[in-house]
């Protein structure tokens, strides 16, 4: 989606907070002992009080409002019996549509006590995204995202996840210009144009390259295995900066 009119924006903006408020909520409401179905009840909940629709499962037939990866799951969980206990790391993706606008947001949160190193893992996940919005503005190359991510972790010893990219958004989940890498490419001569909406959503790991599926279609594991975390936010494109819209308010 390119937007072109103020209310177009203010569309995006009420989706974005939402998927943001119930994204938070939901992690401040997780603890140990809990199911991960359990958890995405509650996302369930807190998008139909604001007449939102969970986006993967309208789209994709996903099975659950929200998904829920843990440990060794890095992405697409989906809901289910698995209980969450102390020291795991869990992401929760949360994207949903209202009104015709889709936002997508997502971010690993450390159920304590975890190990120092995924705490550093998790701030440089952060730091990663925040560097790839950092390249977000018309005109700019999209490939730009992709190779600053892709020198900040190389810089401190990461690798990134290299078959989950980000994607254009807004009108439907996933859409033009399709997937936009966040590790470094070549040939990619595409360039960023106003208004464009999409996220950023890095995927860095201490040793995992690529995302494969497991037995229920669904949730995607790191190869080689290793821990990764995902940091994600919708963004639209301006001449000046990225405005993000998956914001809680």
């Amino acid at each position: 989606m390119t937007i072109t009119k103020q209310d177009e924006l203010d569309g995006l903006k009420d989706i974005g907070r939402i998927v943001a408020n119930t994204m938070r909520a939901m992690a401040q409401a997780m603890e140990p002992g809990m199911t991960t179905r359990e958890l995405d009840e509650i996302g369930r909940r807190l998008l139909d009080l604001e007449d939102a629709v969970p986006a993967p499962e309208a789209s994709y037939g996903f099975p659950g409002a929200t998904c829920i990866s843990v440990n060794e799951e890095i992405a697409h969980g989906v809901p289910g019996d698995r209980v969450i206990a102390p020291g795991d790391l869990v992401n929760i993706d949360v994207s949903a549509s209202k009104d015709g606008f889709f936002a997508d947001t997502g971010a690993t949160y450390r159920v304590a006590p975890v190990r120092p190193s995924l705490d550093r893992l998790c701030r440089d996940g952060k730091r990663a995204m925040q560097i790839g919005i950092s390249q977000v503005g018309s005109d700019k190359p999209l490939a730009g995202i992709g190779k600053a991510i892709g020198r900040f972790a190389s810089d401190r010893g990461y690798t990134l996840i290299r078959n989950l990219a980000s994607h254009g958004v807004g009108r439907s989940l996933h859409e033009y210009p399709g997937e936009i890498a966040t590790w470094p490419t070549r040939g990619d001569t595409r360039r960023i144009n106003k208004g464009l909406v999409l996220t950023v959503e890095p995927f860095l790991s201490t040793g995992g390259l690529w995302a494969n599926g497991g037995e229920d279609g669904w949730t995607l594991y790191s190869e080689p295995r290793a821990p990764a975390v995902q940091y994600e936010h919708t963004v639209v494109a301006t001449d000046r900066r990225a405005i993000v819209v998956t914001l809680p308010g």
